[in-house]
């Protein structure tokens, strides 16, 4: 598929159209594309007209300019809508880091009224529970650059970036960070430690959380704090399927959102 490009303030943005109906905007997660979301777009294509973006810095839409924040990604897709759709409303899927996008856009006066359905899948967003290796991983961190805060300020940020480069400190972030470079990097660090677990009891829309039972990325505990914490909700997990349940199990997913977006008239 060819991209269609929209020019926003902040950036510019690729996007892809598939099938016909009431629009669906697609939210892909952290270090993936629209492309991993096509499949998704291919089971609703009879019922919906799906918008799948490349989020700035991911697929074909270039990196910002500085690192951003999570508002910052919202403010990108609520100008997307604006501008794609006219004021219509529309329906809403998010997978992963999309939901975190999304829970900022579901408690905006200025879009919320607009988004009308929405499914949740693998949602990132909630503080995670952390293992004893993640503060050993923190506080290895900490010793490795205290010396340099006793340097001056010149010497200082030269010091500390020698170190970011090298092995050891490397070994200390996640998968993520370390194949990470420069704005994305800084980027990832300052959206994931965005908790956004006091926003759930300010949305009112109906939300479909569809979970993989294996999903090691968001676990388990994660979708069942969301769904405790959200007013009106539905949960549904998934056999044999970890955090792209749409991929592991592409046609029972399928069938369940399908569902949810067009019921049959009883």
């Amino acid at each position: 598929m060819t991209p269609s490009f929209s020019e926003l303030k902040k950036n510019r943005v690729a996007w892809y159209k598939k099938g016909s109906g009431k629009p669906l905007l697609i939210l892909h997660g952290w270090g993936s594309n629209s492309a991993v979301m096509l499949p998704v777009a291919e089971q609703v294509k009879s019922i919906r007209t799906a918008y799948l973006i490349d989020l700035p810095g991911f697929g074909h839409s270039p990196e910002p300019n500085q690192a951003w924040s999570i508002d910052d990604y919202a403010d990108a897709v609520e100008e997307f809508a604006d501008t794609v759709f006219e004021g219509q409303p529309f329906d809403l899927l998010a997978h992963s880091f999309g939901a975190r996008i999304s829970l900022k856009l579901l408690t905006r006066d200025s879009i919320s009224d607009r988004i009308e359905k929405v499914v949740f899948t693998g949602a990132a967003g909630l503080k995670p529970k952390r293992r004893a290796s993640y503060y050993l991983r923190l506080y290895t961190a900490k010793l490795l650059k205290l010396p340099f805060f006793l340097l001056p300020s010149k010497l200082r940020e030269s010091g500390l970036n020698r170190l970011r480069n090298t092995a050891a400190w490397k070994k200390l972030g996640s998968s993520d960070y370390r194949q990470l470079t420069g704005v994305m990097r800084e980027t990832f660090v300052k959206t994931v430690t965005e908790y956004l677990d006091d926003l759930l009891p300010e949305i009112e829309h109906e939300i479909l959380l569809v979970w993989g039972k294996n999903d090691s990325s968001t676990p388990l505990d994660q979708a069942k704090r969301m769904e405790k914490g959200l007013k009106k909700n539905a949960l549904v997990l998934i056999d044999e399927a970890g955090h792209y349940a749409f991929l592991d199990k592409p046609t029972h997913f399928g069938a369940i959102i399908k569902a949810y977006y067009e019921p049959k008239n009883v």
